[in-house]
């Protein structure tokens, strides 16, 4: 046959957008191309179940594939994979194939196993004893591929068991990777010209603490990485405050490529909501954490998680959460209402809060951020720092004209920064030092300085 085609829709988190960013390199590998839906063989649907309905999400992406490509092989993977299983494959006959969270690794063979074998239908839903490594699929040199930003999972898993949370469920007990092959995949990226490198994973904190560990606690892999030649910014998602130690808060004053922006989940600024959640600290202890940080770093930028609306929650508590903003000077902040997952304590909590409660609060509540997020934005401007050019920004620019071009990157902060460049002069991975000039609602712009050296 001619050369398959593929395609990739992913819902969720990073670790998924990475599961199916290495699906998709797996299958080049194999002989496919990417392709627009409407012409892919196979399609790949990589999803999540952390927030609300995402089984009603799934169902409807799965009728939308059947609707616009009916002869498609599709293969549905991540946490909602995980928790429907093969109730997936009867009730669409489209999808031939379920791979739960470890069961990612398998997905580039049997695709091509599908193809081949016509009726074949396949399911990869146990979890493993140790963490289900893979062979990245990335060549040696970039050539002109640069990859600016890349992501490494170190581990996969939780368990915590927050009474709210479904990820042990569908995401099963933690297991660390083997730290060598993590430096390998670094190195990997470096030879692909990535200068910001993000390691990820459930609970970064507690990598190398369960069975599969290699002895390497996550303070030392943070060590290890930061030490490789070529990389200028490293990063981690996610923390959990409560396994957080004072050798990974040193790290930050330690490391200069470790980036002063950190995703600090919160959930609620309530010690009693904190208390029902079992999440394993009070108040005094995240805030503490959060003095330790800044003074290891006095320019640490955090964002957080909330949740709003769990069961029980009052007035007061909800209020303790608008002053943890306050109290914590969060950047920025990811909030949702409270939503039933199956299977978690909080689903079979009393006194769930009315719908239209847990609406009123989150906009409460995002409209504090939201103003806090303008303010740090424009507190930015006048202020230098470097940028790494990702590409083209999608933003039109009045002053750009044929001789000019406009670029998009972040800083070390992970704020999204606009600049003008000469035409021609601009590539992906490089670094530039600029003066912030102008703050949008979720951007800055800015302009080169000094020489601007390294720009062609």
């Amino acid at each position: 046959m001619s050369q398959p085609g593929f395609h990739c829709l992913t819902f969720g988190c990073q670790m998924n957008v990475n599961d199916s960013r290495w699906v998709a390199r797996a299958l080049v590998r194999r002989g496919f191309a990417e392709c627009p839906l409407e012409k892919a063989d196979v399609v790949f649907l990589n999803t999540c179940s952390v927030r609300e309905k995402p089984e009603l999400k799934v169902h409807s992406a799965l009728g939308r594939i059947r609707q616009i490509n009916p002869r498609a092989v599709v293969g549905v993977g991540g946490c909602v994979a995980q928790q429907l299983g093969e109730d997936l494959m009867k009730r669409h006959a489209q999808v031939r194939l379920v791979a739960g969270s470890d069961g990612i690794v398998h997905v580039p063979d049997a695709f091509v196993r599908l193809l081949e074998e016509e009726g074949l239908r396949l399911s990869y839903l146990d979890f493993t004893a140790g963490y289900p490594d893979r062979d990245p699929c990335l060549d040696e040199e970039a050539g002109d591929d640069v990859t600016p930003v890349a992501f490494v999972n170190i581990m996969q898993g939780c368990d915590n068991f927050c009474a709210y949370c479904i990820v042990p469920f569908t995401r099963g007990p933690r297991k660390s990777r083997p730290s060598s092959a993590i430096l390998d995949e670094c190195r990997a990226w470096l030879a692909r010209g990535a200068g910001d490198i993000t390691l990820l994973g459930q609970n970064v904190n507690v990598f190398g603490c369960d069975d599969g560990g290699d002895g390497t606690t996550f303070p030392e892999l943070l060590r290890k990485v930061a030490a490789l030649p070529g990389l200028e910014r490293l990063r981690f998602v996610t923390p959990h405050p409560r396994d957080f130690s004072e050798e990974t808060v040193a790290a930050f004053a330690e490391l200069p490529q470790l980036c002063p922006r950190l995703h600090l989940p919160l959930q609620s600024g309530s010690d009693s909501v904190l208390a029902r959640m079992g999440r394993g600290y009070d108040m005094a202890r995240y805030l503490d954490l959060v003095s330790g940080l800044r003074r290891a770093r006095p320019d640490m930028a955090l964002s957080t998680d909330l949740i709003v609306g769990f069961p029980g929650e009052t007035e007061k508590e909800f209020e303790d959460t608008l002053r943890a903003v306050d109290a914590a000077g969060f950047m920025a902040s990811f909030s949702f209402c409270y939503s039933d997952r199956p299977g978690t304590r909080a689903s079979s909590m009393p006194f769930k809060i009315p719908r239209e409660e847990q609406l009123k609060r989150l906009e409460r509540l995002q409209s504090l951020q939201n103003d806090r997020a303008e303010a740090w934005l424009a507190g930015r401007v006048g202020m230098e720092s470097s940028v790494l050019l990702e590409g083209r920004s999608r933003r039109e620019a009045g002053e750009s004209d044929d001789a000019a071009e406009t670029w998009q990157g972040h800083d070390p902060w992970g704020d999204t920064v606009n600049l003008v460049l000469p035409a021609g002069t601009g590539r992906p991975g490089l670094f530039v030092p600029v003066r912030f000039t102008a703050a949008g609602k979720h951007s800055l712009m800015a302009e080169v300085t000094g020489s601007g050296a390294g720009l062609a």
